[in-house]
């Protein structure tokens, strides 16, 4: 079986139909349970309380990255091959990035107040991320001021390849920059402990949470999307009958 035979509408509604049920239910458990576990932790002996919002921070900030990789993949698809679920997949994917990465940038916000003693400061990677999420509202709004759907697929492809510099910047910016209040990496495969067990455990919880979450959000925004396409060619061809 080869994936691309997933690129046909029918084909992708009538596998996703079976495998949302799942993915949702998995993706609340994770979620709740990572959350709520995160939360129960006891506080650290610097950040007291406030390092519980890791466990929303770091998943969002994940999240709002790997969305635009995901974007990325799905439109060079869409340049190469033309498939449309592709196209489709990324602009259903876009508004949920955008999410993620608002969420990232605020829980970022309240985390740094008490540690820095400011809401925001231009730190290259805060600033990176923000940029990131001005790109999401830029490819939104590209979509929308396009009439013709495939149109709107090149012109929203070519800029997601432009927005990837910065969706690298974000991944990448504390390995880059050793200047400004961010904090190093959470997580690392890198040998040596930057996390204690405690926090570490519920952290890869609630980080598969949201990717399943994410992952549920855009089968179903994708699957709208589908619906929509087609509702849109039977009103054509109503009208040219």
């Amino acid at each position: 079986m080869s994936i691309w035979e997933y690129a046909n509408p029918a084909k992708f509604m009538r596998t996703t139909d079976g495998a949302l049920p799942w993915l949702v239910g998995s993706a609340a458990i994770c979620c709740v349970g990572g959350v709520v576990w995160g939360f129960l932790t006891p506080q650290d002996f610097r950040q007291g309380s406030t390092v519980k919002i890791v466990f929303l921070h770091v998943p969002a900030a994940m999240m709002a990255i790997n969305i635009w990789v995901m974007m990325l993949v799905a439109s060079l698809i869409w340049i190469i091959r033309r498939h449309h679920v592709s196209a489709l997949a990324a602009r259903a994917a876009a508004p949920i990035g955008a999410v993620m990465t608002l969420i990232a940038l605020a829980t970022g916000a309240i985390w740094g107040q008490p540690m820095w003693g400011t809401w925001w400061e231009w730190d290259p990677r805060l600033t990176s991320f923000l940029i990131l999420f001005l790109f999401y509202i830029g490819y939104i709004a590209l979509w929308a001021s396009v009439d013709d759907p495939d149109s709107a697929a090149d012109l929203t492809g070519v800029l997601c390849l432009v927005g990837s510099v910065f969706a690298l910047l974000s991944r990448y910016a504390v390995l880059f920059w050793n200047q400004g209040l961010h904090q190093g990496a959470s997580l690392s495969v890198a040998p040596g402990e930057r996390m204690s067990a405690v926090y570490r455990h519920p952290l890869y919880v609630s980080m598969l949470g949201f990717f399943l979450l994410t992952l549920a959000l855009i089968l179903i925004r994708t699957r709208t999307e589908i619906r929509k396409r087609r509702l849109a060619a039977l009103q054509a061809r109503d009208m040219r009958a």
